[in-house]
């Protein structure tokens, strides 16, 4: 059984509006200490995410274009420029936000914050508006799932989808699943050890599953004499 979003989320997001201003940003990410926020409209929708890394552009440049900083402006992508001179989360946000639901699996989350780089994800209802945010520490918390209920949850469902349980042996550490056992052909016993890696907990999988020899192959032409 997977882990979904909605299990492990922080029902409590921290949000901004849009029309925050710069030095309130400031304050809430000192307060805070988190490293974006995500950003509301009037209606509550999240429209974006402010993080603090975007407030850096400010600083870095010292607010202006004259100088030396102008030197660095005209290096700087058109985007990262406006947010140089931006004074409303508006201004600052990277848009349109990248955001799950509370139905999302924790494994599709985690693989969009690795494919994206990013810390945390906003969670949306299904209007768009702000229910909860996900991050890694979130993502990681699945794998606090006792080694026994996970062992039960391969024996008694995920094996018997495939094949006969009473074939294998799953033995459970910290995590880290071993199979052993004779599946009915190899296909079958890799489609097992995939479903095991899917499991909501499991760190890793050692295959220890003895697999059928392949048939022999028989030359082309090959022929057999009959004797009488």
């Amino acid at each position: 059984m997977k882990a979904m979003v909605g299990d492990v989320m922080s029902s409590r997001p921290i949000s901004v509006h849009k029309d925050s201003l710069f030095k309130e940003l400031a304050v809430r990410f000192r307060a805070s200490q988190v490293s974006a926020f995500a950003v509301v409209d009037d209606d509550g929708k999240v429209v974006g995410v402010v993080s603090d890394a975007d407030m850096l552009f400010k600083e870095a440049l010292g607010g202006g274009a004259d100088g030396r900083h102008g030197l660095v402006i005209g290096v700087l992508h058109r985007k990262a420029r406006e947010k140089a001179q931006g004074i409303t989360a508006g201004d600052l946000m990277t848009s349109p936000a990248v955001t799950v639901t509370r139905d999302d699996t924790v494994e599709d989350s985690a693989r969009l914050m690795y494919g994206r780089r990013l810390g945390q994800l906003p969670v949306v209802d299904a209007a768009g508006r702000l229910a909860g945010i996900i991050n890694r520490t979130d993502v990681l918390a699945v794998f606090d799932r006792p080694d026994e209920d996970i062992r039960v949850e391969i024996i008694s469902r995920v094996i018997p989808a495939v094949s006969e349980p009473s074939w294998y042996s799953v033995m459970v550490d910290d995590g880290i699943v071993t199979v052993e056992g004779t599946p009915e052909t190899v296909s079958i016993g890799h489609e097992v050890l995939t479903r095991v890696r899917h499991v909501q907990g499991v760190v890793a999988v050692r295959d220890r599953l003895v697999y059928p020899a392949p048939p022999v192959p028989v030359a082309p032409g090959a022929y057999f004499h009959s004797y009488r």
